[in-house]
């Protein structure tokens, strides 16, 4: 009995650590969630998804060696007792000796099943604590996600207050992968977008006069790149890949205008076109989001209010 008090005492510290070690890599997760940027956000799931696999497959390890401890602590073995030592009442009859059966005394043939007390159905207990355990950490994590601050809804307070400061209007753009060069496309003249390339949609014509200055201005894009240029510029053209800064220092550069970026701080970042005449270049205003939309980092096209 001792025994048994000792193995649930070390149980229920054990699965107390269990809990509390689940509770702060949510934490960890979330802040390393929160922090990671378009470039490396694929990288940090990674990171997570392993940081909880193997936290699992250690915990499970830990449970594991302690229920096989207390197997081999607890259980009792019939080959322990003595071959003279009496056997105490059994469904109501008396077990002889061994020196009982020498003189005579037969003792009744008993099924094992009824010598060897009921073994306990220990994988269902083992489903049963993990089934709380999942239902533990649901709890744990949605009160976490509780104390969180709402990051769209602040974002999005914070973004219309420095939009009416600067007297602008908002247009959204669809978020697909495409959103910068839509957004740009946007705030363009027509005329110049249907110019600038071979498509028919806007924003792919911004993307290839985008790529095409890139790859037609090595020196300045290459050193910033962890690939071959060519290969860069190949799958920015062709597929939805989310376009950052080079991007927009080459659509700034490739229509000459200068690009301003209003961010929820009130920041501006402005990319200038490098004309010399800046009396004649023309002005883009994008918005810039990270906690709004469903994939991430997101760009809605911006133009300034006309006075009245």
């Amino acid at each position: 009995m001792a025994a048994q008090d000792s193995f649930n005492v070390e149980m229920e510290e054990l699965l107390a650590r269990h809990r509390k070690e689940r509770r702060d890599l949510q934490s960890r997760i979330t802040q390393k969630k929160k922090n990671a940027t378009k470039k490396t956000r694929k990288g940090v799931n990674d990171e997570c998804e392993q940081l909880e696999r193997e936290l699992g497959e250690r915990q499970k390890a830990e449970i594991d060696a302690l229920e096989g401890k207390n197997d081999e602590g607890l259980e009792p073995s019939l080959d322990a007792l003595a071959i003279d030592e009496p056997i105490e009442k059994v469904n109501g009859e008396i077990e002889t000796t061994s020196s009982e059966a020498a003189q005579g005394h037969t003792a009744p043939t008993l099924a094992a099943d009824q010598t060897r007390p009921k073994k306990p159905n220990r994988q269902k207990a083992r489903l049963a604590r993990r089934a709380a355990e999942q239902e533990a950490q649901a709890a744990a994590a949605a009160l976490e996600a509780e104390k969180l601050p709402d990051l769209r809804k602040q974002e999005m307070a914070s973004m219309k207050k420095q939009m009416e400061s600067l007297g602008l209007s908002e247009t959204l753009i669809r978020p697909d992968g495409h959103c910068l060069f839509s957004a740009c496309a946007h705030s363009l003249s027509p005329e110049l977008v249907s110019k600038s390339g071979p498509h028919k949609e806007p924003y792919r014509n911004v993307r290839f006069a985008a790529t095409e200055f890139m790859a037609t201005h090595p020196d300045d894009f290459a050193p910033f790149l962890e690939e071959p240029l060519d290969d860069y510029v190949k799958t920015m053209r062709n597929t939805a890949e989310w376009g950052g800064q080079l991007e927009l220092q080459a659509i700034a550069r490739a229509y000459d205008v200068d690009i301003n970026v209003l961010q929820a701080d009130g920041r501006v970042e402005k990319i200038s076109s490098g004309s010399a005449a800046k009396e004649d270049s023309q002005e883009v205003w994008l918005a810039y989001y990270r906690h709004s939309f469903g994939l991430g980092e997101h760009y809605n096209a911006l133009k300034k209010i006309a006075k009245s």
